[in-house]
């Protein structure tokens, strides 16, 4: 690690709220920060995390944008009432600009975009908000940014390629081709 992130151990406070719906993610993560020292409680939705935060308080939150039941927003907004000096990590399937801001607005100190693994999750969480972050090890290449937004407009489009080809300013049979293929590293 390097010198502008601090160790969980030189918190009192371990405690790690996740809130993402995708079951097989959250399990994951859980399980990787329990290794690394948090204290780890999850949430599925905006509703069990906003619970979760007046029943345990967390420390440090990592919060998916968007939530079957709604925006990680309102959860973000939520914790800064009840605990202004948590540190915040806000994750998304794909980031764009004014999501980054308004996650900022909110209080998160951080906006990193999935798939995002336990090491950058960590160094996000115990960095020094007064220096910059570190860029990534292992950022994801053009190509799978490209093919992870692709994939989201198609799930947001109930999987309908021809809605997803207009909306994409692409043609249909690109698409196909696109979709077709394995996901790049």
């Amino acid at each position: 690690m390097t010198d502008n992130v601090q160790k969980v151990t030189d918190f009192a406070d371990k405690s790690l709220l996740i809130v993402d719906d995708d079951n097989t993610f959250r399990e994951r993560l859980s399980r990787a920060m329990e290794k690394k020292g948090f204290l780890v409680s999850q949430a599925e939705g905006v509703k069990s995390g906003i619970a979760s935060i007046s029943s345990k308080n967390p420390a440090f939150a990592v919060v998916d944008l968007r939530l079957g039941d709604g925006n990680g927003l309102e959860v973000v907004k939520e914790l800064q009432k009840v605990n202004s000096k948590s540190k915040i990590i806000m994750l998304t399937g794909y980031g764009n600009i004014p999501t980054a801001v308004a996650a900022i607005k909110q209080g998160a100190i951080d906006y990193l975009a999935k798939p995002a693994d336990a090491d950058d999750i960590e160094k996000a969480l115990l960095a020094d908000p007064k220096t910059k972050a570190q860029p990534p090890e292992n950022p994801m290449s053009a190509d799978r940014v490209k093919w992870e937004h692709i994939h989201r407009v198609f799930e947001l489009c109930n999987r309908n390629v021809s809605e997803t080809a207009r909306r994409l300013k692409m043609h249909r049979r690109t698409l196909q081709r696109i979709l077709y293929k394995r996901s790049p590293k």
